[in-house]
């Protein structure tokens, strides 16, 4: 009977033992168990605390960008031609669409007043040529007797200025000769160049004005240099340190559909105009058939060179605060770093920026409104890094 007791005794104890254990098993589950709870909690909540971002990296277009802008012709060479004699007209011989070389004659004046001004001018010379003959005369005369202390000397001198100032006199008839007669010489209107009459205000008997005075009639005729146009086109500031001299560009012209013309730009005014904020540029167009006409509106189609340094970004990239405009990059450590950005040129969607961020960037798009430089951020898995679309 003792064995038994002290079996069950035993048994007891093992009993007890192996519930001690369970007991502690059971209690050291419960804190293992509550501890991980606690740290995957801890990792969930340090999860939701960066922000999940999506990149793209900034393109650098190597390609050609066309810009298209409303230009005007204007003749290479205008000139309005007025009457430089007072008169009325005699005849014309060319009227509007003429082609005409230059020093033809376009019409001709009748200018009687002139005339006889002219011939008024030629007696006047003829008799100052004959005071200056008996001047010439009469000095030389003095001048012998002189010599002999027949005259006084003062006689002889008085002789000499006289022969001067004849002499002087006639010199002065000569010129105003010489210039009726050149007045004579614009009694005949012609072309000063080669080119297109494209203007004529000329009818015969028409009392016309010398000059191009306010009181002065308008121009009896305009002639237009043709062969080759001037084109003048206003380029935005943005855009005005791609065109430049030597670009290439193309003309279009509502009356030729499907045609294009060549044209070469040469030249630019110097300076953006403040009231438009554009920079006023010529270019150069051949016109030999003769198809484009001063005063045509064309659109001028520029092929512009790709900007160096520019890089192009969705709009929504950047990030607009009172300390200025930035743009927001992804480093190696995962870490978002701020930039400052500034605008190239605005392209509603897309934007390009001079400089700041590079083709090799991770950059931001659409970043949160509370992100701060040296942020933790997390790259979306699934949106990698893409390319801002030209």
């Amino acid at each position: 009977m003792p064995t038994d007791q002290q079996e069950l005794v035993r048994r007891l104890k093992l009993a007890g033992l192996v519930a001690g254990v369970a007991a502690v098993a059971i209690v050291g589950w419960g804190v293992f168990s509550r501890a991980k709870a606690v740290g995957d909690m801890k990792i969930w909540a340090d999860q939701r605390s960066v922000p999940v971002v999506r990149t793209m990296a900034p393109m650098v277009s190597a390609a050609a960008e066309n810009l298209e802008l409303p230009g005007q012709l204007q003749a290479y060479n205008e000139a309005a031609i007025y009457a430089r004699v007072p008169g009325y007209l005699k005849s014309w011989a060319e009227d509007i669409g003429a082609k005409v070389k230059a020093g033809q004659v376009l019409a001709v004046i009748d200018a009687p007043e002139l005339d006889q001004e002219l011939a008024q001018s030629k007696a006047n010379l003829a008799t100052v040529q004959a005071n200056l003959k008996l001047a010439q005369i009469t000095a030389s005369r003095f001048q012998d007797l002189a010599g002999d202390d027949a005259v006084s000397k003062q006689d002889a001198d008085e002789k000499a200025g006289d022969l001067a100032a004849k002499t002087a006199a006639v010199e002065a008839a000569k010129a105003n000769v010489q210039r009726l007669q050149a007045l004579e010489g614009f009694k005949r209107i012609a072309a000063p160049f080669d080119g297109v009459v494209t203007e004529r205000n000329a009818n015969i008997g028409a009392l016309v004005n010398a000059g191009a005075g306010a009181n002065s009639a308008s121009a009896l005729f305009k002639v237009s240099d043709v062969h080759l146009l001037r084109v003048y086109v206003q380029v935005p500031q943005s855009y005005s340190a791609q065109v430049r001299k030597g670009i290439k560009a193309s003309l279009t012209l509502p009356q030729y559909p499907g045609r294009a013309f060549p044209a070469t730009v040469e030249s630019d005014a110097g300076a953006v105009s403040g009231q438009s904020g554009t920079l006023l540029v010529e270019l150069e167009v051949q016109n030999l058939d003769g198809a484009l006409k001063p005063g045509d509106f064309a659109q001028v189609n520029f092929a512009l060179p790709p900007a160096t340094g520019v890089v192009r970004v969705p709009a929504s990239a950047l990030i607009f605060r009172s300390a200025g405009l930035e743009i927001a990059i992804v480093t190696p450590d995962g870490r978002a770093h701020l930039h400052k950005a500034s605008v190239a040129r605005d392209l509603g969607a897309q934007v390009e920026l001079n400089g700041g961020v590079g083709p090799g960037d991770r950059v931001i798009d659409t970043p949160p409104d509370s992100l701060e430089d040296g942020d933790l951020v997390r790259v979306a898995p699934s949106a990698g890094d893409g390319h801002a679309q030209g």
